[in-house]
């Protein structure tokens, strides 16, 4: 594993990373790889934190599955009779479920500088959300069809969660999910006193202007070597890509899904719902999706995963439900690498 590690961080030049693997009952591995801040040297470990980016899809969806099992949402109901300004163009408007499986026609807007500074104060997610389905193309296809990956979806699953509950999504999905599978160091902010892993950017020096001028303000940090470094920093609407967090953590949420809905003895959803939400039915461009997982093609049929890329991130979780199996990795780069020889290799493994 160590050397297959190695070789996956040498080929995509990713500067350090965390692995954890699980069964349904406990952690099997977990572990750090390379240098989680390159100036100082510090050492990944399992506890270092990163952002989550677009794996937070996951417990966002976790959430509200737990909302429609409380029968305080409707999957068939229109996204607008809980927030007016969700309804659609005609005939049809989008309701939940299409949003939880990015069927609701929505368009994904490149998520260029969806993120501030950490000292600086966050943009009301509410007026994001509103700001985006005015926009002239917002529902680009017909709702209940071809399947279509949307940041924006996630965006209005979090006003859902608000005009409901009557709190904060953030207040409700840490009561809800993640103090339940005992994720104790993982939220919407960086924990305080804990390591956590500078993201970076690889690119000539000679794109630091550009790099600098795209980012919003005091995000860009020091360059190491080929590597433009970036200061901590948090995801503009926390519903599709805001937390923060440790692979451990990311572990114990695979743990709870894999356990079909409970984790050391607590229950977080019914079985039957936790197994709905894998079931991937809807084609779609370029993924097919179930109820917040996805997977690549019809052919991929022992896994269901989610990814979570952005500036200074990439991370995939995944869960191999035949094997008893989910392995999570979460990386300080902002391009992709080849984790599939890995994850074959651990999925092949006997853990004992």
């Amino acid at each position: 594993m160590d050397e297959a590690v190695a070789a996956m961080m040498r080929a995509g030049r990713v500067p350090g990373l965390s692995l954890a693997v699980i069964d349904h009952e406990r952690l099997l591995y977990a572990g750090g790889f390379g240098v989680a801040d390159l100036r100082d040297r510090v050492k990944a470990t399992p506890r270092t934190v990163y952002l989550w980016f677009s794996m937070t899809k996951m417990v966002t969806a976790t959430a509200v599955m737990g909302l429609v099992e409380a029968g305080r949402i409707g999957l068939d109901v229109p996204a607008a009779d809980y927030v007016d300004f969700l309804a659609g163009p005609e005939p049809g408007h989008p309701t939940v479920d299409q949003l939880l499986t990015h069927t609701a026609g929505l368009s994904n807007p490149l998520p260029l500088r969806w993120v501030h500074a950490a000292q600086d104060e966050p943009p009301s997610a509410e007026d994001m959300l509103r700001s985006l389905t005015r926009r002239r193309r917002a529902y680009r296809y017909p709702a209940g069809g071809t399947a279509r990956y949307s940041n924006v979806g996630y965006l209005a699953l979090g006003q859902i969660i608000e005009a409901v509950t009557g709190t904060s999504m953030e207040t409700y999905v840490r009561q809800a999910v993640l103090e339940p599978v005992g994720m104790a160091g993982t939220g919407f902010a960086y924990p305080p006193g804990v390591p956590a892993a500078v993201g970076y950017v690889r690119a000539p020096r000679v794109a630091d202007p550009v790099l600098r001028r795209m980012l919003p303000r005091g995000v860009a940090g020091p360059r190491t070597g080929p590597f433009l470094g970036l200061r901590p920093f948090y995801v503009d609407g926390p519903a599709y890509g805001g937390l923060v967090g440790d692979v451990v953590d990311a572990a114990r949420f695979l743990r709870m899904h894999l356990a079909d809905g409970q984790i050391d003895g607590r229950r977080v959803l019914s079985a039957d719902t936790t197994r709905a939400m894998r079931v991937v039915e809807h084609p779609g461009k370029p993924f097919h999706h179930g109820i917040g997982w996805s997977r690549p093609g019809p052919g991929a049929q022992e896994w269901v995963e989610h990814f979570g890329a952005g500036a200074g991130f990439w991370n995939v979780m995944r869960l191999y439900p035949d094997r008893d199996l989910g392995i999570v990795v979460m990386a300080n780069s902002t391009t992709s690498y080849d984790f599939d020889p890995v994850f074959s290799l651990l999925a092949r493994a006997t853990w004992s």
